[in-house]
């Protein structure tokens, strides 16, 4: 069924190479629940229940005997179509007492953008019984709406304070040079408080003609962000075919898309001048060439899986259906090789460290499934 050791093990990347996990003979797949509609994200609600979003437009609690709740009500009009929908879930930190969450979607235009759609991002409360979401507003709405269905983004992670809130934006693919421009927010990282207002620190409040909520410029399409133990931002994006990147984001820089890249035009060809890299413009800390299509990001905080592996970071990848794990380098910044930890699990779409410790997975092949690693 699953499979512990990696056919990929001799996969050269641009960095290194991919390894077998030494420690994957100790590791187990439990299934959680299974029979979920495409589901796009993961939170863990107070109790050992679940919260999973489903891409088609639904959002569902998990119990944690792994039953499926019905479809929870109150949610915004969400436009369903190629990689949009109901993208990503994050609750609180402080939610068993405010039971507050934000969802980020698809969200369909109207008036002058009709047919169009963009990415956008809400706040709500989740009543107590978990049937319904109250007090919906959206605070924040990409600029411009576009027609297409493809680089949404949508990865949100809460502040250390809890005050704000980051939003990863993809540019859109038919925006692509416009991820290099601080007048719209394709191709960027955003950065709000929870009303939706400008935190007064943002990096290009000050600048003239510049969106306030820009946090980082010149990313392709980020599907993968967190932040570690030491409160820094990081964000994985899809490269084109080839050059899939983690980078350590920081307030104002640069990360290069698609100025450079290490990816290529999709049927083969250099993209622009064909540069890997230009002063000015950040390197990732680890890149994929080929591309893994990664998509859901943690890192490994707890004990569960022995002191060599915490500090790590995990990752699913959509397209070889695994999970890889990727310890911290020694220079700051930097990434060791990958190692690949289990496969041939479907396409992995969220990857998420629970309460207890372990990661949890899910998979969007049908059935859908919520997966968690132990060992």
């Amino acid at each position: 069924m699953f499979k512990l050791m990696s056919v990929w093990g001799a996969l050269l990347l641009a960095h290194g190479a991919v390894q077998a996990a030494p420690q994957a003979e100790a590791l187990r797949l439990e299934v959680v629940a299974k029979g979920l509609d495409r589901p796009w994200a993961v939170a863990f609600l107070p109790g050992g229940e679940f919260l999973v979003s489903e891409r088609p437009g639904a959002l569902r609690v998990v119990s944690a005997r792994g039953d499926i709740g019905a479809p929870i009500a109150g949610l915004p009009a969400v436009d369903f179509a190629g990689q949009g929908g109901l993208l990503d879930v994050v609750l609180d930190r402080d939610f068993a007492r405010s039971r507050a969450l934000s969802l980020c979607f698809t969200e369909p235009g109207s008036g002058q953008d009709s047919g169009k759609n963009g990415t956008a991002l809400a706040r709500a409360k989740l009543n107590a019984a978990g049937t319904a979401l109250e007090d919906l507003r959206v605070i924040f709405r990409q600029q411009p709406k576009m027609e297409g269905r493809h680089h949404f983004g949508c990865r949100v992670v809460e502040s250390a304070d809890g005050r704000q809130l980051f939003l990863t934006l993809g540019e859109r693919y038919k925006g692509m040079q416009q991820a290099q421009t601080l007048d719209n927010h394709l191709g960027k990282v955003v950065r709000v408080d929870k009303s939706g207002q400008v935190p007064a620190d943002n990096p290009f409040v000050r600048t003239p003609g510049a969106l306030p909520e820009i946090y980082s410029l010149g990313h392709r399409n980020p599907q993968g962000a967190l932040l570690d133990a030491q409160g820094q931002l990081w964000v994985h994006e899809h490269g084109p075919q080839g050059g899939d990147e983690i980078n350590r984001v920081l307030p104002g820089r640069n990360y290069g898309w698609p100025v450079i890249t290490y990816g290529e035009n999709y049927g083969g060809g250099a993209i622009g001048e064909g540069l890997k890299a230009k002063p000015g413009l950040e390197q990732p800390a680890w890149q994929w060439t080929p591309s893994i299509a990664p998509s859901g990001f943690a890192q490994i905080t707890s004990d569960a899986y022995g002191a060599a592996w915490k500090g790590s970071f995990v990752v699913g990848s959509l397209k070889f259906r695994q999970v890889q794990r990727i310890a911290a380098a020694a220079e700051e910044g930097r990434l060791g090789p990958p190692e690949v930890l289990i496969e041939d699990i479907g396409r992995v779409r969220d990857v998420r460290q629970g309460p207890d410790g372990f990661i949890y997975v899910l998979t969007e092949d049908a059935p859908g499934q919520l997966l968690r690693l132990k060992r």
